[in-house]
């Protein structure tokens, strides 16, 4: 147990910088440390106030919620408080709050619990009254928040008017929050702009939200999900909170599709696994899993705490956010030249995994995050995404800090770096760097282009280094017997690697092209070229214009591509590789006939006679489009084996005919809708 007076002053250190971190993540939107280095002072704190509950004040951060309203919205006093949530971080502290219930109900059994992703978001406070919409507002202090009426009736997901016969007054609680999607293409546009990238999409909604202009608020495209209820007047007696979500729904309102309710803690335990897992499978931040008590009886009785219902608990997941020591800032050069700073890192285990290095982007985002070799970073890693230094932790950066200087010349070949105008990354326009030639070869050999296994980077690497691969064409004609010379290769490792190259002869012309890495043809661009041509030397031969043409195609990728061709060093290669004997044909073109012209298909769920690729075949080869939402352009939706919840819910909206795997036939063959 901790000294008394020790543990006093430690309190107050705790509770002032708790504080601190309060208004940056509550008010300022800008939180100096990860939710996980937050949560860890939090719960030192509770631990010593358990110990001492004498040091227990009114004004301590354990006992409050949220943050105080600031001065630039009007204050709104929440006619229900907006509770906060008690944490459990493990199961036995889960297993533990199940107990306290018991304790707390004398010993009746909770027949049922709901269990709820945690939004990574902003928690709001919605009134409708007459079934319209008249007041939006954030949480706050949990007993005043600040009116965004105007910035919530931008979000598309937020009914103006609610649907069927609503309650005189009905609250709705819910979180805004920022899809990946929609945070990824802001990010993207602040790199393209040289402009700091946002830390992360919690903190980027919540910014969003508390915007002056609402025409800003509208431009980041939030979203909306709705969980809890307010203030109610009138409408149905509800027992249980999943009661709460059909309700919801059948006035229009957003519900998420992932709560379920459960009989016992071993499940909720299951369901919390089962998420932990999918996490990253979902379109938009989730930090934990909420489970409440589905008896709204049980609720009533339980009651609250100073800051949070007894009834309800929210399990923190793994964090996705760390801190650490940046070691050093180094730079990378890429197959296209490109030259990519990232962070040399001191190890720390975030997202699921030890991270050592990180992306920094370019320079301007080097210079527009101000990291430093010596700093104490904030590092993110959100399950198979790259990690990413998000930025420093200023009130931890040593003094004498000097920022970091891009270099001017290529670490591997020393030839002077450019950046040409328009684009944010510098190049080294060494074409014969041995740095961009291994990565030539390892875009080639991988499994999306020509797939040859065990011909991996460290083969590569080994190759080049020894004078035997200049280029992709070298691969084909290696000296296998040199190899089997080399420490590390037996007969049978030297066979393999032989039998893998002979086979990826036989690779489809659009593989070869994609391995090709010319600039802008991807996998799908090398197939649409492939086909539209029909073999390499038609291709070759074609003018800027002839390959704008093909359907797919543009200005852009027709110059890249013809450009590729003009270099006498590229007409070396496919020398080489046609010498080789490699396929040079591309796929053979049915004569189908175009039942589909003009029409818009979109396939959800699986069929039993087609794969996902015969589906856009089919589709493609008879003139239609296959797009992967439906839209009021949509002609049909062909509905197959668990199929999406939203397609369904958009077609019905829309009115757009739904077909079976029978009836989609039937369309393939007489372009038709059947009657």
């Amino acid at each position: 147990m901790t000294n008394h007076d020790e543990a006093a002053e430690r309190v107050q250190v705790l509770r002032d910088e708790i504080a601190q971190h309060n208004y940056a993540y509550h008010d300022a939107d800008a939180p100096l440390i990860p939710d996980s280095a937050y949560d860890k002072l939090v719960r030192e704190l509770q631990d010593l106030e358990a110990e001492h509950p004498d040091l227990v004040t009114a004004d301590s951060p354990t006992q409050l919620v949220g943050a105080t309203p600031t001065t630039s919205f009007a204050p709104v006093t929440h006619r229900q408080r907006m509770m906060s949530l008690d944490n459990a971080f493990d199961a036995d502290e889960l297993r533990e709050w199940a107990a306290k219930l018991a304790r707390s109900l004398d010993g009746q059994a909770v027949p049922a619990y709901v269990c709820e992703l945690k939004f990574d978001g902003l928690a709001v406070s919605i009134r409708y009254e007459n079934g319209e919409l008249v007041q939006a507002a954030t949480r706050g202090n949990g007993k005043v928040g600040e009116d965004v009426t105007h910035n919530v009736r931008t979000i598309a997901d937020v009914p103006q008017t609610l649907k069927g016969d609503p309650p005189a007054v009905i609250e709705v609680r819910g979180e805004v929050y920022l899809s990946l999607a929609n945070f990824e293409a802001l990010n993207a546009a602040q790199i393209e702009a040289g402009e700091k990238t946002y830390v992360n999409p919690r903190n980027t909604a919540a910014g969003a939200l508390r915007q002056k202009d609402p025409t800003v608020t509208a431009s980041r495209n939030l979203s909306f999900w709705s969980y809890q209820l307010g203030e109610v007047e009138g409408g149905p007696e509800l027992t249980t909170h999943h009661e709460t979500f059909e309700l919801l729904k059948s006035l229009g309102l957003p519900v998420n599709d992932h709560s379920r309710v459960v009989s016992t803690v071993d499940e909720v335990l299951a369901f919390i696994a089962e998420y932990e897992t999918a996490r990253h499978d979902l379109p938009y931040d989730i930090d934990g899993i909420v489970t409440k008590v589905d008896s709204l009886a049980m609720q009533n009785s339980l009651g609250f705490t100073a800051k949070a219902p007894r009834w309800a608990i929210a399990y923190k997941l793994p964090p996705e956010e760390q801190t650490t020591t940046l070691l050093d800032i180094e730079v990378s050069v890429g197959a296209g030249g490109q030259v990519t700073p990232f962070a040399r890192l001191d190890p720390v285990f975030v997202g699921g995994s030890t991270v050592g290095t990180a992306t920094l982007h370019n320079q301007d985002q080097v210079k527009a995050k101000d990291v430093r070799p010596g700093d104490t970073v904030i590092v993110r890693k959100a399950g198979d995404v790259i990690p990413e230094v998000v930025g420093p932790v200023l009130s931890e950066r040593p003094k004498g800090l000097k920022p970091w200087v891009f270099p001017t010349e290529c670490p591997v070949c020393s030839t002077k770096l450019i950046r040409p105008e328009g684009e944010a990354r510098n190049r080294c326009p060494n074409y014969q760097c041995p740095q961009q030639v291994r990565g030539r070869i390892e875009h080639f050999v991988s499994r999306g282009a020509m797939d040859i296994e065990g011909f991996g980077e460290s083969r590569v690497d080994l190759f080049v280094s020894e004078g035997m691969l200049a280029d992709v064409g070298d691969i084909y004609s290696l000296d296998f017997e040199r190899i089997g010379a080399m420490e590390g290769f037996g007969q049978t490792s030297v066979d393999n690697l032989a039998s893998a190259i002979e086979i990826s002869k036989e690779r489809p012309l659009g593989n070869m092209l994609f391995g090709l890495r010319i600039q802008h043809v991807g996998s799908t661009v090398g197939e649409t070229l492939a086909a539209g041509f029909g073999n390499l030397d038609n291709l070759m031969a074609a003018s800027v214009e002839q390959i704008a043409e093909i359907e797919g195609l543009g200005p852009i990728i027709a110059e890249s591509v013809h450009r590729w061709f003009a270099e006498p060093a590229n007409v070396a290669v496919i020398d080489k590789l046609r010498a080789a004997g490699l396929n040079l044909e591309g796929p053979e073109v049915e004569d189908v006939a175009q039942t589909l012209e003009g029409l818009v298909v979109v396939v959800s769920g699986g069929l039993e006679g087609f794969s996902r690729d015969d589906v856009q075949t089919a589709i493609k080869s008879r003139g239609g489009k296959s797009p992967g939402s439906v839209s009021k352009k949509t002609t049909a939706l062909v509905v197959g084996e668990n199929p999406g919840a939203s397609k369904l819910s958009k077609a019905e909206e829309l009115g757009i005919p739904q077909l079976d795997e029978a009836q989609f036939v039937e369309l393939l063959a007489s372009g038709k809708l059947p009657e």
